[in-house]
């Protein structure tokens, strides 16, 4: 890959990859892993069209109280 950046952000990037301790190449690496992991996967739409298909369903579900009361009883039944 490569990439074109003005003389000035690239002198800055090879100071903060100094800072860190790595280099450069391995500091674009990581920035690059970093802001993949922040952008949405898949098209909104779809999540949307998933999620409100979900939503269709019933399933059978006790109340909060229930439910905590529940695995309360599982957690001291459970041998340690």
């Amino acid at each position: 890959m490569q990439v074109l950046v003005e003389a000035s952000e690239l002198k800055r990037m090879r100071q903060v990859a100094r800072t860190r301790g790595m280099t450069l190449a391995e500091w674009v690496r990581q920035t690059l892993r970093s802001a993949l992991r922040t952008e949405p996967s898949g098209a909104a739409d779809k999540k949307l069209a998933r999620l409100r298909a979900s939503l269709t369903h019933a399933f059978p579900a006790p109340d909060i109280d229930q439910m905590l009361a529940e695995i309360e009883q599982g957690y001291a039944g459970r041998r340690r």
